[in-house]
């Protein structure tokens, strides 16, 4: 499974690429609106961050398929290579994606809530479906069994689309996310920390320590 960062926090994603497995980053107006600063000038800079190796997903505003279609040309020029452009899976998103993908533009479709939304989208041309977990779980859905159901559309499509399971609040759900079939999941670094998270680990080595020190002192490690 690739891991993404879902935020536009500076600090998180610098700290989040220097411990952890990190494929890249997602954002999306309301990540980008918390940061209070010129977004083009943070979007440059997480670019720089991530270098051309990891992937920056940005979300396009517009909301019919002609200003999609620009902002998506303007962001991929203004980034540079490994920028995928954020698209709602709404009729003029769709329309969008069409038109995008034959011109090569990296696409991922988001707002994803339901099985077909997420194979329409990758007919269409988008290389991540993002579906929302835990929003679908709030109205009383199953986000893992539409994960599922999606993973289970591709294969019998043979789609090379990847599900992006996104909307996450604890460990369990992305568990689940990975077992039923996501390819990929974009979570804050609060929950990437939880997940090599547990107490007895930490008193594991807090007990390799002290038995270690008792004989041969404090601060000796296997070095010279």
């Amino acid at each position: 499974m690739e891991f993404f960062l879902d935020t536009a926090n500076i600090n998180s994603i610098k700290k989040g690429i220097e411990y952890y497995p990190i494929s890249g980053v997602t954002t999306n107006p309301t990540i980008i609106s918390r940061e209070k600063t010129n977004f083009i000038e943070l979007l440059k800079n997480i670019k720089s961050i991530l270098g051309n190796n990891k992937s920056l997903h940005v979300q396009a505003l517009g909301t019919n398929a002609k200003n999609i279609i620009e902002e998506a040309f303007y962001i991929n020029e203004l980034l540079g290579d490994n920028v995928y452009i954020k698209i709602p899976v709404i009729p003029e998103g769709i329309k969008a994606m069409k038109s995008l993908s034959e011109k090569n533009i990296k696409i991922t479709a988001t707002a994803v809530f339901t099985p077909q939304q997420g194979l329409i989208a990758a007919k269409s041309g988008a290389t991540y479906v993002a579906p929302y977990v835990n929003r679908i779980d709030n109205i009383s859905g199953n986000g893992i069994n539409v994960i599922n159901e999606m993973y289970k559309l591709f294969e019998a499509e043979k789609t090379q689309a990847k599900i992006l399971a996104a909307s996450f609040k604890n460990v369990e759900q992305i568990h689940k996310a990975s077992l039923a079939g996501a390819h990929s999941a974009t979570i804050p670094l609060e929950l990437m920390e939880y997940l090599i998270f547990h107490p007895l680990t930490d008193v594991s080595v807090e007990n390799f320590i002290k038995d270690w020190e008792d004989l041969y002192g404090k601060d000796k490690t296997l070095l010279p």
